[in-house]
């Protein structure tokens, strides 16, 4: 095919000057999308591969805490080329889409502390059918309208603050203090103690630095040049990892997660052994049907809304958006955004979804879905440097949850706080995140609380129907166990 006829092909298929672009711009959009949310390939597998399920198992790594770190990654890019390249052929749309940040923090420690990994992702399986359901009768409208936008917004900036508090303690800057009060502190003993402590504070400044300055793919770049550092620092002061393989504390001022040395090669043959790894019913038999459904709810709210609002914003920053405000093909989009989160689930990972990060792309010049696929061939080309992520320590790394936190954090001026119905659910909500370890005991008692404000307030009649069954459902939730030891 001779290069006319190529750009003749890509015209017709993705109305590259139609739209004001060309496949130069494309391309080059697609490259810096990706280079902006590739750092979703090394945090995944930082919050999916630390945490245990039910049994005491871990993620890919049976009962060795992150042994499935690479398994994990490489998968998290597999799914995301896929389905990033499926939005660009399928929907024709600039968006780019992987592993959800908050989505997976809530798979990991609200929803497999309950049951096994498998059960867990089963649960996400039938969040995106679930999803897809909604966007394929136009059901979606009435789940959107059912909750109020601003505990939507306080539920991100919940999550924020949690992810923000996972990277804190991850790094050692923050530890349990073994005491009643304060259960956490500084450190060790208050001080900061240890080289890792230090790569990840040179880290967080370097990133929010590069993020500052509007450097595209600041939270990579930072990811990459810490974990120089890192190395460069293991060399010479040759420190020992935190645990040894038995999971025992030996070192407290070790590295918490990969002890940062050169690999001995830079690519390998991917390991896909978690794709399929998911039971789809096995969570309603272990959590009981009450809990496992409103923790697919709880799945779907998240997943759901943050996708309408993506794509709107990036359909109005690409110019491709109706007068209602509506992205182009927006029926489309939905439906491959339904298929990541089903598709996320079912290769083990957690649930996809599509990114905001995807604006970096738009903002130097795509508007089609030829740089959707650019982004996808590149995440797939990523899935054989795993020995490279291997490397990756967590102090290197996790910088980029307290950034995301702080990005999550900013739309808190979306909340008024001067009507209390809602400034007091919305509090709720944030706070009970990070304190209670987890994103559903927040959402729930946000629910709760709106809903008896309400009533209260005599204003029963602005409460939306699904509203009154997600509170009481939630009711249901927290007053299981007491319910459960009474009637027993």
């Amino acid at each position: 095919m001779t290069t006319t006829s190529m750009s003749s092909t890509l015209e017709k298929q993705f109305k590259i000057s139609a739209r004001g672009s060309t496949v130069a711009r494309e391309v080059r959009g697609g490259v810096v999308t990706f280079l902006t949310m590739a750092y979703i390939i090394v945090l995944n597998p930082i919050i999916l591969s630390g945490v245990a399920d039910k049994d005491g198992k871990f993620l890919g790594g049976g009962s060795i805490s992150n042994a499935g770190f690479s398994k994990i990654a490489v998968t998290t890019a597999l799914v995301a080329g896929v389905i990033t390249i499926l939005m660009g052929v399928f929907a024709n749309f600039p968006l780019a889409l992987a592993t959800g940040l908050g989505l997976n923090a809530f798979v990991a420690y609200s929803v497999a502390s309950k049951m096994t990994w498998a059960d867990a992702m089963g649960l996400v399986v039938i969040e995106g059918l679930i999803i897809l359901v909604l966007v394929l009768t136009g059901f979606r409208k009435a789940v959107f309208d059912a909750v109020p936008r601003e505990l939507k917004t306080a539920i991100a900036v919940g999550i924020g603050l949690f992810i923000t508090f996972i990277g804190l303690v991850d790094a050692g800057f923050v530890r349990t203090t073994g005491l009643g009060a304060p259960p956490v502190g500084l450190g060790i003993g208050g001080n900061l103690m240890g080289w890792p402590v230090l790569v990840f504070c040179i880290g967080l400044l370097i990133m929010i630095s590069l993020y500052t300055r509007g450097i595209p793919g600041a939270i990579l770049i930072g990811i990459v040049v810490t974990t120089i550092i890192a190395a460069i620092v293991q060399k010479i002061a040759d420190i020992a990892p935190t645990t040894n393989a038995a999971g025992k504390v030996v070192n407290p001022k070790g590295w918490n997660l990969n002890v940062p040395e050169w690999p001995h090669k830079v690519f390998a043959k991917p390991n896909f052994d978690l794709l399929g790894n998911f039971s789809l019913f096995g969570g309603f038999k272990e959590a009981g049907f009450v809990t496992a459904a409103l923790l697919v709810f709880t799945l779907l709210l998240a997943d759901f809304f943050d996708t309408m609002g993506t794509m709107t914003a990036i359909g109005a920053e690409a110019g491709l958006n109706d007068s209602d405000g509506t992205p182009e093909g927006a029926q489309k989009i939905l439906i491959v955004d339904s298929i990541a989160a089903a598709a996320g689930g079912a290769a083990g990972i957690s649930s996809n979804t599509s990114y905001i990060e995807s604006a970096s792309g738009v903002g130097d010049g795509a508007r089609t879905g030829l740089a959707s696929i650019v982004t996808g061939v590149l995440f797939l080309l990523s899935t054989f440097a795993a020995p490279l992520v291997d490397q990756i320590p967590s102090e290197a790394a996790v910088p980029a949850l307290v950034l995301v936190g702080f990005l999550m954090m900013s739309q808190i001026k979306h909340i008024s706080w001067d009507d209390n119905e809602i400034a007091i659910p919305a509090f709720l909500t944030i706070v009970l995140m990070p304190f209670t370890y987890s994103i559903t005991a927040g959402i729930g008692a946000g629910f709760i609380a709106y809903v008896v404000l309400k009533i209260v307030k005599g204003k029963t009649s602005g409460i939306h129907p699904l509203m009154w069954i997600i509170a009481a459902l939630f009711v249901v939730y927290f007053a299981i166990e007491p319910v459960t030891s009474w009637v027993s």
